[in-house]
């Protein structure tokens, strides 16, 4: 009897790990310790251990490129970055392949049950970049979501030809973030505007977006639609 209930503890045992029920091997949880910028993190694991970790599927303007000047969005994906993630405790999930060549961990990140990756292509900060396989098992969505934030031209997409659609991607190099911010100076909440204040689709657009988009619109800029994509009528 006894040699028959070991060998129904091992069985039980086998069923459970089949069910994942002894943990997920494919996340992990983890505490933020540092933001690097926008798509790269610090993070201490569950088991003490740090980590680097760099997001997968996206691609943040840089801030910190030994060769480059800090890029137009980059410094606003990584404000972004520390006031979402910096000290909070976040889901690291894994795709096919774990490390990178630099042994940094490839992970789509969730804080409070949000997807980071998501938010940052969501919010007009990121680009849908790097999508190599075998970790491409979210890149269909993010596509998804990407395509409707360079209709609403968000942030990156504000400043045309700034994101570079080509194989090796990236952003213009010679589109630094000061420069941006004189070329793309408003002040939403100032004198009221109009569809007629703006030279094309994309800058209104931009406009709106910062001014609290359709949450708060203090320019009307949105028709009676109530679409999130404002001017149509102009070019």
């Amino acid at each position: 009897m006894a040699r028959r209930g070991i060998v129904l503890s091992l069985l039980l045992l086998l069923v459970l790990v089949g069910c994942g029920e002894l943990g997920d091997a494919s996340s992990d949880k983890a505490v933020v310790t540092r933001v690097v910028d926008g798509d790269t993190m610090k993070v201490e694991l569950a088991d003490g251990t740090k980590e680097t970790v760099r997001l997968l599927l996206v691609d943040t303007p840089e801030t910190k490129h030994p060769e480059l000047p800090v890029q137009a969005f980059g410094p606003e994906a990584a404000a972004y970055a520390e006031e979402t993630l910096s000290g909070e405790n976040v889901t690291l999930h894994y795709d096919e392949s774990k490390r990178d060549t630099y042994d940094r961990l490839l992970v789509y990140l969730h804080v409070n049950g949000v997807d980071f990756n998501k938010s940052l292509i969501e919010k007009g900060l990121a680009r849908v970049a790097y999508v190599w396989e075998p970790n491409t098992e979210r890149a269909e969505s993010y596509y998804k979501v990407q395509q409707k934030a360079k209709q609403q031209g968000k942030r990156i997409w504000s400043i045309e030809g700034y994101v570079k659609e080509t194989e090796d991607g990236g952003f213009r190099k010679d589109v630094e973030a000061d420069k941006a911010k004189e070329e793309h100076s408003y002040d939403p909440f100032g004198a009221d505007r109009d569809c007629s204040d703006f030279s094309s689709q994309k800058e209104a657009q931009h406009f709106f977006q910062e001014a609290g988009g359709s949450k708060e619109d203090p320019h009307r800029l949105d028709g009676s639609d109530q679409d999130g994509i404002v001017c149509e009528g102009l070019p």
